[in-house]
């Protein structure tokens, strides 16, 4: 039988980073490709005595339907810990999503018409230009120094119906914009009336030092910025628990994009697994003493970091660079110019490592760069990172 596809089918794409993993599933491939979290972080005993507990006290509820909104003590815990940083959050504010994934679908799916300028990063994260594209907005790359995104092209280019940044250790760049940065592009983005969507799933994985206090770019226009938060890269992804949280204030805009989001919501999947709502808050109200955990993950992944640092500077050639990452999970690397990435990718699995070519992480109209990757280090231990990065650079060299 023929079936006949929407049109807006034609503007979904395959990731390529999931196509990537496909492959690296091969016995012998040491994967720089997924931006997967360490499986050995996961607090498998505490969930399961939180799973166990939550089944046997709260079984029947658990497993029933939910609210859309989202388990009320999960949202007020939430709440509660964003408005530590200074930013006062309440729990009206937090809508619990299906993953921060979800998340960018729902933004998407409410303020995005066809045409509908988007300012993003120029790398950016991929999942958001597949969650963004199937609405056919216009993706505008956001002009960038140094130090981050520039401000002024809030208000210098053609009016953005929303503007998306990763300022916390991004994905793929590993890149963090610090505090004045922070403060001038929130008060572009009210003086100019740009809603800014602030994706933030690494804050917490900083290394050496905090992202810049506080974390939330919605601190400094709290009336401009959708926040995104997950559950995914402190605990577990496979729980698939994250939230939005929208701007305070009784607006009737700001109204109007909660009744909206709730909506689709409601439409997309009626609501997030109860159980693993009830699980998390269960575990967090139980003893377990996440910022202890926290302290563990950053250690273990700073010194993934360190290794991986030491193996690029010992294997990679003269004129690649990279910086080196304060928080997140990956490097980004710049090789010279004649070395296409995404072209030497599958002599580099066949050689039994994986990367991530850069150019999939570019948006607009503009020829992406063909000689970057991204290379994710917290899966690996130091030794696999060793070997991983010598593969690459006599695949690549």
């Amino acid at each position: 039988m023929a079936f006949t596809l929407a049109q807006r089918t034609q503007r979904m794409n395959s990731s390529a980073i999931r196509e990537i993993l496909k492959v690296t599933e091969r016995p012998g491939v040491l994967s720089m490709a997924g931006g997967l979290p360490a499986p050995e972080s996961f607090p498998i005993e505490a969930i399961q005595v939180a799973c166990d507990q939550v089944l046997s006290t709260q079984g029947a509820v658990a497993l029933q339907y939910a609210t859309t909104e989202g388990l009320p003590p999960l949202r007020e815990w939430i709440a509660r810990r964003l408005s530590q940083g200074g930013w006062p959050v309440d729990a009206s504010q937090v809508l619990i999503t299906t993953g921060s994934q979800q998340g960018l679908d729902l933004v998407g799916k409410v303020m995005l018409d066809e045409g509908s300028p988007v300012l993003v990063e120029q790398p950016t994260y991929l999942g958001a230009l597949q969650a963004f594209a199937p609405y056919g907005p216009v993706f505008q790359p956001w002009a960038a120094d140094a130090l981050g995104p520039l401000p002024q092209t809030l208000s210098e280019t053609t009016p953005a119906r929303l503007a998306y940044l990763v300022p916390s250790f991004q994905n793929p760049s590993g890149h963090c914009i610090g505090d004045a940065r922070r403060r001038e592009i929130a008060f572009q983005a009210e003086r100019s009336n740009t809603p800014v969507v602030e994706d933030n799933p690494y804050g917490e994985l900083w290394f050496d030092q905090p992202p810049p206090p506080p974390p939330p770019l919605a601190t400094h226009a709290p009336e401009q910025v959708i926040y995104l938060g997950s559950f995914s890269k402190v605990l577990a992804p496979g729980l698939r628990v994250g939230y939005i949280v929208t701007p305070r204030g009784d607006h009737p805009g700001t109204q109007a994009l909660r009744a909206k989001l709730l909506q689709a919501k409601q439409a997309s999947d009626l609501h997030t697994p109860a159980l693993n709502q009830r699980i998390i808050v269960q575990l967090l109200e139980s003893g377990f003493d996440l910022e202890a955990h926290l302290v563990t993950v950053r250690a273990r992944y700073r010194a993934q970091r360190d290794a991986m640092a030491a193996a690029l500077s010992q294997c990679l050639p003269q004129g690649c660079t990279w910086q080196l990452p304060q928080g997140g999970m990956f490097f980004w690397v710049t090789c010279p110019d004649h070395i296409d990435t995404l072209q030497r990718l599958p002599q580099a699995v066949e050689a039994g490592v994986a990367y991530v070519p850069g150019a999939s992480c570019y948006a607009g109209d503009a020829v992406p760069p063909v000689n970057t990757m991204r290379l994710s280090f917290v899966t690996l231990s130091p030794a696999q990172i060793d070997e991983a990065v010598a593969r690459l650079a006599r695949c690549l060299f």
